[in-house]
């Protein structure tokens, strides 16, 4: 039986909304397994593992890493460490009784993974007489190289907790190899595929399930609290294929955003995570900026594919905003003039009912923010089968470009304004005060050849920002 909804004259509304829109967020979504295959590729959990689903972006992410010497030495690194503690007393044995080197136990040390990390540059073999040091050698390369795949990794989440997963606690020590090696025989049957990690190994299930749940216990584990899910998980597809209908549905689509009462990255990475091809029907997206918005949006255009119209709002009062009157006004010119049947309208302010309700012949879908909207909005929308969703419900760990780039472009714009030094103004006061004379030929190749290479930029642990000038002694 098809228990999916979709927007449609024989649907109950109300009872469509109740499932898709519970209010905590609890609705059935799309999970995301970037990070859980990332890490299960460097602990070095078996390829077939990752082929037997077959999974394109797993398969795709494999490929990726396997082709990447930072990762790759990881990964083998962890594949001999963990076969190296499953076999440790035959190794022993064969060393100590059988005078058989741990490079010749192919049986119990991959040989495979020696050769690969052998021909990226790295000898982690020395003739022992037991394997507690090439253990220890192990781990000391893997504390040493983990940082390296830092770069593989969204920049929100946290690398302390991530990369320490990857280390043996006192794995540089005889004593806190043997503690380790305890644990781990212990409570071998919770470790993923039974390769080696730090962790407080309990029963969890599968812990690599998804990034959600892995990610929420990695927090967890660290004693914090990761909250942000939207950069874990995805709406459902039920969520997404209504959307999809109202816009299929429309003759002529027109997004209304709000942006003093929605977020840039959310929108962003909402529109990212819907098809493209499916968004076609829509004409253009509207942005109604204003001064005390995020200064991200004027960079939307840039990052998605649907034309972008922006439109920054006056304040004839610094605490009044007139984008209520700005949006109405628009939106009814849209509906008469323009033949715009179809709105969705982005924003969490309840005041863009009443424009809602004085169209009664076009057609709405709001996205919302949790935290932003009121229980009265979604009451009102509910009980006049208006769809809404939430856009910080969508995957937002697609927008971390536009993020970076704003903050980037911020950046640029305030260290400009702070540091206004123009050395010309300031090579004329130098020389008034030494009461020395050049041409302005002089000036010029003296501030070429003798302060533009000499000027330094210092920030200390406080952020403070120190510009230095070294002469030559």
């Amino acid at each position: 039986m098809d228990n999916s909804y979709s927007i449609g004259a024989n649907v109950n509304m109300e009872e469509f909304m109740s499932i898709l829109n519970t209010g905590d967020g609890s609705y059935q979504s799309n999970e995301q397994y970037d990070i859980v295959t990332k890490v299960s590729y460097l602990i070095g959990i078996r390829k077939d593992v990752f082929e037997k689903n077959n999974d394109p972006q797993k398969t795709e992410i494999f490929r990726k890493l396997d082709a990447d010497k930072r990762a790759r030495i990881i990964r083998n690194l962890c594949i001999i460490r963990t076969q190296l503690e499953h076999n440790f007393l035959k190794v022993c044995k064969g060393i100590q009784q059988d005078g058989r080197s741990i490079i010749g136990m192919s049986e119990y040390i991959p040989s495979a993974a020696m050769q690969a990390l052998s021909d990226d540059g790295i000898n982690i073999y020395v003739h022992l007489k037991e394997p507690t040091q090439f253990l220890i050698n192990l781990n000391m390369n893997i504390k040493n190289r983990i940082n390296n795949c830092r770069d593989f990794f969204p920049e929100w989440i946290n690398w302390e907790y991530l990369s320490d997963i990857f280390i043996m606690p006192n794995g540089t020590t005889e004593e806190g190899t043997k503690k380790a090696a305890a644990f781990y025989y212990e409570n071998m049957n919770f470790y993923p595929y039974k390769q080696y990690m730090n962790w407080p190994a309990q029963d969890e299930g599968y812990i690599l399930l998804n990034d959600k749940k892995f990610v929420t216990l990695l927090y967890r584990w660290n004693g914090d609290e990761f909250q942000n899910l939207s950069l874990v998980s995805d709406v459902s597809e039920r969520t997404k294929a209504n959307i999809y209908t109202f816009i299929e549905n429309s003759d002529k689509c027109v997004f209304i955003v709000d942006c003093e009462n929605s977020d840039p990255y959310q929108l962003c990475a909402a529109i990212r995570n819907l098809e493209p091809e499916r968004l076609r029907k829509i004409d253009k997206v509207i942005l109604f900026d204003d001064v005390h918005a995020a200064s991200a949006w004027e960079m939307l255009a840039s990052y998605i594919e649907i034309p972008v119209e922006y439109i920054m709002i006056e304040r004839l009062k610094d605490n009044k905003s007139l984008a209520d009157v700005k949006v109405a006004a628009r939106t009814c010119k849209e509906f008469y003039t323009n033949n715009v049947n179809s709105f969705v309208i982005v924003s969490s302010d309840s005041d863009y009912w009443g424009l809602m309700e004085e169209l009664p012949d076009a057609n709405f879908l709001v996205m919302l923010e949790h935290e932003k909207t009121s229980y009265a909005l979604k009451e009102a929308l509910m009980k006049n089968n208006i769809f809404y969703c939430y856009i910080d419900s969508f995957y937002s760990g697609g927008a971390d470009d536009i993020k970076n780039d704003a903050i980037q472009k911020q950046l640029g714009k305030y260290i400009k304004a702070s540091l206004n030094l123009n050395l010309n103004s300031l090579m004329k006061e130098v020389l008034l005060k030494t009461h020395i004379n050049m041409k302005e030929d002089d000036i010029n190749q003296y501030i070429r050849k003798k302060i533009k290479n000499r000027l330094f930029i210092d920030v200390n642990e406080n952020g403070d920002v120190e510009i230095s000038y070294r002469s030559k002694k």
